[in-house]
């Protein structure tokens, strides 16, 4: 593990990777967790693009880090090369043939519609998007890709290796609420909860449904300390918790006296919002 190195963002481009909280996350692991973590299970129950799962491990290496790969992320790590041949090609043919951020005019989308089609290896739709789509536009399946306008956002290099970025990660694939309730009763099980928002389009996601309001209420009724929560002011989860507490509903007692760091985030397409890591341990 002393070699191996620390990515500080996924391999892979991913919707919501936590990576402009990895100093607080690191900051309140070493400060709660002693030593190398021995002992102790950190589960990443909705791991994402696994960036907090890799740090945590980096961090804390006799620890036991589960990361919960709930939209295959892992799978798209494993063809890694496929993306990187296809982001060629695509970029050889639309380098200099329109400007970047620009729209393609529709010849020129025809023919990377065809790249795409003809393309013999894995096809990632989340790298596709980035690529290809006005910005932070997410499709869920390549009829609806190849349906929209497509923009000259091509990535200019390839994608580094992911070599290691898992290693000593246990990686499973299981619903939160069968899960977590498995380390309940372990006061060295820290929950890391970083839920798709509510009230957002989930088409970045592999499994589009997969987290309601049913599963939000069902989450925030099994989590318990130990557990570091991340949100935002583009669902309603401080809002929620703090209704909690004043009205005494089911399981406020988790998150009384909880700690709150706030990170101010822009993006172009949505305007200004605040992201959240809720902790308590």
């Amino acid at each position: 593990m002393a070699n191996q190195k620390n990515f500080k963002q996924a391999p892979l481009p991913f919707v919501g990777q936590k990576r402009q909280f990895l100093t607080y996350f690191e900051q309140v692991l070493n400060d709660n967790i002693p030593g190398n973590g021995e002992g102790w299970i950190i589960i990443d129950a909705f791991g994402g693009a696994g960036l907090l799962s890799h740090t945590a491990k980096q961090l804390k290496p006799e620890a036991r880090v589960i990361y919960n790969d709930f939209d295959g992320y892992t799978e798209r790590l494993a063809h890694i090369d496929d993306i990187n041949a296809l982001r060629t090609q695509l970029y050889a043919i639309v380098d200099n043939a329109t400007p970047k951020k620009k729209r393609m005019p529709k010849e020129l989308k025809a023919k990377c519609v065809r790249i795409i089609q003809e393309f013999d290896g894995y096809k990632d739709l989340n790298s596709l998007s980035g690529w290809l789509l006005f910005s932070g536009n997410q499709v869920s399946t390549l009829d609806k890709l190849f349906s929209k306008d497509f923009w000259n956002c091509i990535r200019q290099s390839d994608y580094p290796k992911a070599d290691g970025y898992l290693e000593g990660v246990e990686v499973i694939q299981e619903s939160f609420h069968t899960l977590l309730p498995k380390y309940s009763d372990n006061p060295k099980a820290l929950f890391v909860l970083d839920p798709p928002y509510l009230c957002t389009r989930q088409e970045s996601y592999k499994q589009t449904t997969y987290f309601d309001l049913i599963d939000f209420l069902r989450l925030v009724n099994i989590t318990r300390p130990p557990y570091i929560f991340f949100s935002s002011t583009k669902s309603e989860f401080v809002r929620f918790i703090e209704y909690m507490q004043e009205d005494k509903v089911d399981n406020w007692q988790a998150f009384e006296n909880a700690m709150k760091i706030v990170v101010n985030t822009s993006a172009s397409y949505v305007g200004k919002y605040e992201d959240n890591m809720v902790y308590k341990f």
